[in-house]
């Protein structure tokens, strides 16, 4: 451990050892840590309340350690909770601090810290903690051992009187861990799914696409778009393992193959899964752009214009059940769609002037803050939207079917079962002049993705559109301009209504 860690534990670490109760008030009532940790050979069989939530079938609420704060209240002895004793001086840290704390430790250092008690003993084995030291230290070349520490473990050869065997904890009460354990084993309520109010439309003409959907900015399902496309039938994993090879691919921060990316996704049981998300899969694996073309609708991309030099647009998109995308808005007011070849996922959509329930950008647009994952989502905001006089737009896309997603659209996915699917954001006439004002925003070095040159992107597009087709944006502006001043103009009925111009009035007698 770094001399500057040291020094942080030794002034934190004071651990009291006394075996005598403490005295505490009524809002700190908990028990000195009595005895070291012990091994116990079988779980205690105390069930967790699960409401009106269903686990999935491959989790026991009966083996987890940590158990929610509203537990608590129904003992009588309210000073059951381990987890302040043991803690020490970080007793006064709230759980997420705790852990940010310990996310400074080198892997060793959280083995040696397990054993110091019960209650770092739970901390330290917080897998999140364990994920980021294998996302650090191993980029990618790992096989997955259904935990992140087991996958740590089985790469390094760690104190063995660390790492080896398992405790049974009792008495260990946290919201914060409890609802992230929560959060990766909750199936799906069916209430989650049953709305389906977008409009669906199967073989519609472009000139109908255009004119009902993306000129109104509106989202819309489409089928029998993707029959041409070989990856409805090639792509399954065994095919997508056989033609990448040992390709990587990204993978959050990392790059893997598709085979321990697969392996992966089969046994893990996590609140956010890792997504593999790429936007060079036709450069890596060139086999992979024939088996696939962007659907008539979405042929017209503007961007295209800047050849080699525009911003990332298309990518190959493959997840586990329970993986997906939290709230956000597609990059660079591009509009998107999003074709499912495996697998199927469910849409929650707001419109730009709709900030979803729980989502909160920053004023300049840069971040947003939202829940940690997609799951608590639905448990803590989905019912707040059924009191909202605009719904969002929400749907179940299946394979083989296309979702259009609007420019400035919220939107959250989430895969109901294994997923592959294709996405590609794209500029047309329709959302150009959105795309400019967008670009040459004053912040937009910082609002810009997708693109080494942030600073030139403006300049560089308009002019490249400019050179191709010339005019193309003083018709576009003038015809916006024409739209807002029909919005502005009162109709008859509104004008012979207006007090101001003599309060003329129909009578019908």
């Amino acid at each position: 451990m770094s001399t500057f860690k040291r020094t942080i534990f030794s002034n934190l670490l004071n651990i009291h050892k006394s075996k005598k109760k403490r005295k505490t008030n009524h809002n700190n009532n908990n028990k000195t840590l009595k005895n070291p940790p012990h091994k116990t050979p079988n779980p205690p069989e105390e069930p967790i309340e699960e409401g009106h939530f269903s686990l999935k079938s491959c989790v026991s609420s009966k083996t987890h350690l940590i158990q929610p704060l509203g537990n608590l209240l129904l003992l009588r002895n309210q000073s059951s909770n381990i987890r302040d004793p043991g803690l020490g001086n970080l007793r006064v840290l709230s759980d997420e601090l705790v852990l940010d704390v310990l996310g400074l430790l080198e892997p060793k250092d959280l083995a040696f810290l397990s054993i110091a008690s019960k209650s770092f003993y739970v901390f330290c084995f917080h897998d999140p903690l364990w994920r980021n030291l294998v996302l650090r230290d191993f980029n990618g070349g790992f096989v997955f051992r259904g935990s992140w520490r087991s996958t740590y473990v089985s790469v390094f050869d760690l104190e063995k009187s660390s790492f080896s065997g398992k405790l049974v904890i009792r008495d260990f009460y946290s919201d914060y861990l409890f609802q992230s354990w929560l959060c990766a084993s909750l199936e799906m309520k069916k209430e989650w799914l049953e709305t389906d109010n977008i409009q669906r439309r199967g073989r519609i003409s472009v000139e109908e696409f255009v004119r009902d959907f993306e000129e109104l900015n509106r989202p819309v399902l489409l089928s029998g778009c993707l029959e041409d496309w070989p990856a409805l039938e090639k792509w399954d994993r065994e095919y997508l393992i056989r033609v990448s090879g040992d390709v990587r691919f990204a993978v959050g921060p990392v790059e893997m193959k598709l085979e321990d990316y697969f392996q992966y996704a089969d046994s893990v049981k996590e609140e956010r899964p890792l997504y593999l998300f790429d936007p060079r899969f036709t450069d890596k694996v060139p086999s992979l752009g024939t088996d696939y073309e962007a659907p008539e609708y979405f042929r017209e991309d503007l961007f295209a214009v800047l050849g080699p030099e525009r911003p990332d647009y298309k990518w190959v998109i493959v997840g586990p059940q329970g993986s997906g995308s939290s709230f956000h808005v597609d990059p660079n007011s591009t509009s998107a769609w999003n074709a499912v070849i495996r697998g199927s996922k469910k849409w929650v959509m707001f419109p730009p002037e709709v900030v979803p329930p729980g989502v909160y950008p920053s004023p300049d647009g840069v971040e947003v803050a939202c829940p940690v994952s997609i799951m608590e989502w639905f448990m803590n905001f989905y019912g707040d939207c059924k009191k909202w006089k605009r719904r969002p737009v929400e749907c179940v896309c299946t394979a083989g079917e296309v979702v259009f997603v609007p420019n400035g659209w919220w939107h959250l996915v989430v895969n109901l079962e294994d997923s592959i699917a294709i996405t590609q954001n794209y500029v047309s006439r329709r959302n150009l002049l959105n795309v400019l004002d967008f670009l040459k925003k004053p912040n937009a070095t910082e609002l810009v993705s997708g693109t080494t040159d942030r600073v030139n992107l403006y300049d560089k597009f308009k002019g490249a559109i400019e050179a191709s087709f010339p005019g193309t944006i003083d018709e576009l502006t003038h015809k916006a301009q024409e739209k807002m001043e029909l919005q502005k103009k009162p109709t008859f009925w509104e004008s012979v209504a207006d007090a101001r111009v003599g309060g003329f009035k129909f009578s019908f007698e």
